[in-house]
């Protein structure tokens, strides 16, 4: 088994109109026996960036506080928020200065720019940046995924609509991996606020 299939996850961010989603599943397991059903994988970086991390649990909490460190120091300096493609920027330098003893992290990043675009992107364990214009995956169960939100993507999804694409997209992939679900967690992020959804799963 691959080190990064060891503690199981799933998560995907998709654009929308105006507005970006990121969800995450809930579970925490050591190969295939689930410890937790309730183990945070998106972490707010400002009001309007989300941080996705799929991979080993202690790199994922180890990855969340070096990266809440380097946003308020960057906070500090500049005095203003950080943007998506900054923070992305950000997220690439921090893994590829480990590349030789790499964290076990494939981030996902959602957020809306200052005028309002969205931006998603993922990453590899080395820090090399994947753009899309639809949407993006990570985790064991990203096969799954990808299969999932292919067929039910369009552009231009309105907030509620986006909400419900991605996660139909999900639970149906999660069904599938036995390494990842027990419920879904999902961040609609709007120019107006955030919206969080918790859904339920099957818990099999």
């Amino acid at each position: 088994m691959s080190i990064m299939e060891y503690n199981g996850s799933a998560i995907m961010a998709m654009k929308g109109k105006n507005c970006v989603a990121i969800a995450a599943d809930r579970r925490f397991g050591v190969q295939l026996m689930t410890l937790s059903t309730d183990f945070q994988k998106i972490f707010p970086v400002t009001e309007k960036v989300y941080l996705g991390l799929p991979g080993l649990a202690t790199d994922v909490q180890t990855l969340a506080e070096r990266f809440r460190f380097k946003v308020n120091m960057y906070k500090l300096r500049e005095e203003r928020d950080i943007s998506p493609k900054t923070f992305a920027h950000m997220v690439s330098s921090t893994l590829y200065e480990r590349r030789f003893g790499p964290f076990f992290c494939e981030p996902v990043i959602a957020g809306l720019e200052k005028d309002g675009t969205p931006f998603i992107c993922s990453m590899d364990l080395l820090g090399c940046i994947n753009h899309a214009k639809d949407f993006v995956v990570s985790g064991t169960a990203s096969n799954q995924m990808y299969g999932t939100a292919e067929g039910l993507w369009e552009p231009e999804l309105e907030p509620e609509d986006l909400f419900e694409t991605i996660s139909q997209a999900m639970l149906s992939a999660v069904d599938r991996d036995a390494s990842s679900g027990w419920g879904v967690i999902v961040h609609v992020i709007t120019p107006e606020k955030v919206i969080t959804r918790t859904l339920k799963a099957r818990m099999d």
